[in-house]
């Protein structure tokens, strides 16, 4: 059983995910403007939220965003008629953990939010140290020490992986399906490629190493402190 938060206007919508979610034994909270949703939020403590995108009040976004810069990390779920990749993108990099488009199943929605409270609580943090190095999974940048990293998004995804386990020898199978969603290994070198260009970027200006390879087993990312 977790306790839901709900923002949704739409009564029909609301009422059908709100019947379902019960129905699986959660308890659920309904906000139907934007201010609601947010004191309600800041008022009691949420599992997970569900928000919609279009809000009388506001945006959901904004919401999300503003929740985001007072520190709230409770695992977001972002409704929207609007499906396009670069409304899915806007989404999570406003501090949405996951975005379902309208109209969606109701199964589907359940099984999005029991991936979202699966996940360990470290795996909510937007940004990341080790070492000299950060990542900003918001903003979508990264830095070592003072210096810029210009990293594209699977590299972005690929070192964010090993961030969230310094120290930990990570095999290439567990690369193929976390990082690239493959749920076989394949004969490629499609990792190799793209740690070796991580890599050149994490050392640009002579910095000592931080991936390091262990022949037949993975690699690792040490702190360089």
């Amino acid at each position: 059983m977790a306790r839901l938060l709900l923002i949704e206007d739409d009564a029909e919508t609301a009422g059908e995910v709100l019947a379902d979610l019960r129905e699986r034994g959660h308890v659920v909270g309904w906000a139907e403007t934007a201010p609601d949703g947010a004191a309600r939020m800041r008022a009691a403590t949420w599992d997970a939220l569900i928000l919609d995108r279009m809000l009388p009040g506001g945006d959901g976004l904004g919401l999300l965003q503003a929740l985001r810069r007072e520190g709230d990390r409770t695992p977001a779920l972002v409704l929207s008629a609007l499906g396009t990749v670069d409304e899915r993108i806007r989404g999570l990099r406003a501090g949405g953990d996951d975005y379902l488009t309208k109209p969606f199943v109701l199964a589907e929605l359940a099984a999005r939010i029991e991936a979202l409270l699966r996940r360990p609580a470290d795996t909510r943090e937007t940004i990341l140290r080790v070492g000299s190095l950060e990542l900003d999974l918001i903003a979508g940048t990264g830095r070592r020490g003072t210096r810029d990293l210009a990293l594209l998004p699977r590299e972005l995804k690929l070192l964010e992986y090993l961030m969230r386990r310094p120290g930990q020898v990570v095999t290439r199978a567990l690369l193929f399906e976390e990082v690239w969603n493959y749920r076989f290994t394949p004969k490629s070198n499609l990792i190799d490629v793209h740690l070796g260009r991580l890599r050149r970027k994490l050392e640009a200006e002579g910095e000592p190493p931080l991936i390091h390879s262990t022949r037949g087993v993975g690699f690792t990312l040490m702190p360089d402190d």
